[in-house]
C-alpha cells in the first residue's frame, strides 16, 4: 500500500494530509542492527547486512513500523556500487543488492499491513519507503582515509552519528577538496540513484549532506536522469548555523527549494539542541515541508571507543520534549538518526498524537 499515485509537487503535502498533518520517520538502523548482534565494523557498514543478514534488516524495519513510524528508510545509506565492487562483488551484484534494500523495506511494510488486517498492529496508516542515499564522503572514508586530527577536532563539538567512525570522517568534515567537482559527484551517484529510483521506493532520501556542492549534484541528477519519484534533501550541522563544510545552510536549503523533485528539506545526524534554530533558518528560504531526524546528541569518544553522555538527549522522554517546539517552529516530519531506537520513535509518535488531540 505505497503512495505511488501521489506525484510531486503535492506528494508530501498529500501524504501529510492523509497522515494527520505530520509524519514519523524511523530511527537509527545501524544502532538496532548492532543491538541485535550484527558486526558492522566494515566499509559497507549497515549495508553489510544486505549480504549476510537481510532478515535482521526486515526485523528492524518492522520494529520501527510497530513503534509508529510511517516512513522507513532502506538499508542503502552505505550501499554504493563502488563500495560493493571494492568488496569483490560484480557491478550487477551491487545493483541487485541496492534493489534488495528496497525490497526488504517493502516486504516489512507488507507484513505490517498483513498484521493490521488481523488486528494485531496499531493502525493501517499510509506508509512510505524511502531509498536512503548517503554522501560521497561516507564512501571515501575507509581505513586509509582515517585522519586522527579530524576526528579529534569534531568529536568535542557534537555526537558523531555513526558506529563505524572511520566511514563517516569525511561526511563530518564536509570538504572533499578541489579534485572533487560537481561532475565527480554526479558520476559517483548517478547509477545508484537510477537503480534506487526504479526499485519500488516511494521517494529518495538524500541524507547527511555535508556541503552545497553535493546538494547541487543531487538536484542536477534528479533533473538530468528524469527521476520520477520525489526526494528530500537532508543536511547536517555541527554548530546549528552552517552545514558541516562551513557552507551556508540558507544557500544549501535554497538549492533544495529550487529543485522541483525535492518535496521536503531538512536536517539529520545533528545534535537535538541545534534543531530548533536550524528549522527556523530553513523556513526562511522554503515553504516545502521540513524534515528533522537528529541523533541522540551523545558524543563518541574515539579513545575509549564508546558513546558518552554530553549536553544532548539522555533519555527518550527528554528527546520527545523537543518535538512540540520543533513542530511549532515549522517542522512536519520527525524521526531519529543514530543512537535512537524504536523506543524513541514510539515516544515521538505518542507525543505528536497527544499534541494533535489537543488541537
Amino acid at each position: 500500500m505505497g503512495i505511488t499515485d501521489l506525484l510531486w509537487p503535492t506528494f508530501m503535502a498529500d501524504f501529510l494530509s492523509q497522515s494527520g498533518g505530520y509524519a514519523v520517520i524511523d530511527g537509527g538502523l545501524a544502532t538496532e542492527l548492532q543491538r541485535h548482534g550484527a558486526d558492522l565494523n566494515d566499509p559497507l557498514w549497515s549495508a553489510k547486512c544486505l549480504v549476510h543478514s537481510p532478515d535482521l534488516i526486515r526485523r528492524v524495519h518492522l520494529d520501527y513500523l510497530e513503534a509508529g513510524a510511517s516512513i522507513i528508510t532502506s538499508a542503502s545509506y552505505q550501499a554504493t556500487i563502488q563500495g560493493f565492487e571494492a568488496k569483490g562483488f560484480s557491478r550487477e551484484e551491487g545493483e541487485d543488492l541496492l534493489r534488495r534494500s528496497i525490497e526488504i523495506a517493502c516486504e516489512a511494510r507488507d507484513i505490517y499491513y498483513e498484521r493490521c488486517g488481523k488486528g494485531t498492529c496499531l493502525d493501517q496508516r499510509p506508509i512510505l519507503v524511502a531509498a536512503s542515499v548517503g554522501s560521497y564522503g561516507a564512501y571515501l572514508a575507509d581505513g586509509s582515509e582515517y585522519r586522527e586530527d579530524l576526528i579529534a577536532g569534531i568529536k568535542d563539538e557534537q555526537g558523531l552519528c555513526m558506529n563505524y567512525i572511520i566511514i563517516w570522517a569525511y561526511s563530518f568534515h564536509g570538504d572533499y577538496g578541489d579534485a572533487v567537482t560537481l561532475e565527480t559527484l554526479k558520476d559517483f551517484h548517478r547509477r545508484r540513484v537510477q537503480v534506487l529510483a526504479e526499485s519500488g521506493a516511494d521517494l529518495i532520501a538524500f541524507e547527511t549532506i555535508p556541503n552545497k556542492l553535493e546538494a547541487e549534484a543531487y538536484a542536477e541528477l534528479l533533473d538530468e536522469e528524469n527521476i520520477t519519484i520525489p526526494a528530500w534533501l537532508s543536511f547536517n550541522s555541527l554548530d546549528g548555523i552552517k552545514v558541516v563544510s562551513g557552507d551556508s545552510l540558507l544557500e544549501c536549503a535554497s538549492v533544495a527549494d529550487s529543485c522541483k523533485q525535492v518535496v521536503a528539506v531538512g536536517i539529520n545526524c545533528t545534535a537535538p539542541r541545534f534543531i530548533h534554530g536550524l528549522i527556523l533558518l530553513i523556513r526562511k528560504v522554503t515553504t516545502k515541508p521540513v524534515v528533522v531526524y537528529p541523533n541522540s546528541g551523545e558524543t563518541y569518544d574515539g579513545v575509549r571507543k564508546e558513546w558518552v553522555e554530553s549536553s544532548g538527549v539522555k533519555k527518550d522522554g527528554d528527546f520527545v520534549s523537543y518535538v512540540s517546539k520543533w513542530r511549532e517552529a515549522g517542522a512536519s516530519l520527525f524521526g531519529g538518526c543514530c543512537r535512537t531506537t524504536p523506543h524513541t520513535i514510539n515516544a515521538i509518535s505518542m507525543a505528536l498524537s497527544d499534541t494533535l488531540s489537543l488541537h
